[in-house]
């Protein structure tokens, strides 16, 4: 009886110890989201989405944070055996800059891109589970202030950030271009 007592404890600890860990991990930034990014970042390259030789369309005028050109891109991804809707925002600058400059010399002109990448059920219900990442145009992920590199649930909580920003968004889809992604 006592060993079964113990073990109980034991468990009720361990189980208790689990879900205090969780909910002190960071959102955003963590091992598990830098790696899902990775391997996002290489799918994406496969797909042509970036990198060398990647696909170009026309850019359009866009708006702060993503930058003043942008081009967009819309397409269904598979990664880790899950497949969901990818949206690829390639976020071009400095201030000024106009779309013919960014025709002549896109890679002179890309500062960032941004992306939302629709995971599981499960992975951030309040949220539409949306992964989100900003890469650098290398495929290294941009960090925040703090340090914090921005792939995962990027500033889930805050008052700002891509979560604050989009679940502004009409419908409930967390996109301001396109309301058909679920």
């Amino acid at each position: 009886m006592r060993t079964t007592l113990l073990g109980c404890t034991a468990s009720v600890a361990m189980i208790l110890g689990t879900a205090a860990s969780a909910q002190d991990m960071p959102p955003f930034g963590d091992d598990d989201s830098v790696a899902y990014a990775a391997q996002l970042w290489a799918a994406m390259g496969e797909a042509k989405l970036v990198g060398d030789g990647m696909i170009r369309s026309t850019p359009y005028e866009g708006l702060a944070p993503h930058g003043l050109m942008l081009e967009t891109f819309y397409t269904d991804m598979t990664i880790g055996g899950h497949n969901g809707a990818l949206v690829v925002k390639r976020n071009y600058g400095p201030e000024g800059v106009e779309a013919g400059a960014v025709l002549m010399d896109p890679d002179k002109h890309l500062g960032a891109i941004t992306v939302m990448f629709k995971r599981e059920a499960g992975y951030d219900d309040d949220n539409a589970n949306w992964f989100w990442a900003k890469y650098l145009p290398d495929g290294s992920l941009d960090k925040n202030p703090k340090g914090m590199q921005l792939a995962g649930r990027v500033a889930k909580g805050a008052d700002k950030g891509c979560i604050a920003c989009h679940s502004s968004a009409d419908g409930d889809d967390y996109l301001f271009t396109a309301d058909h992604i679920k």
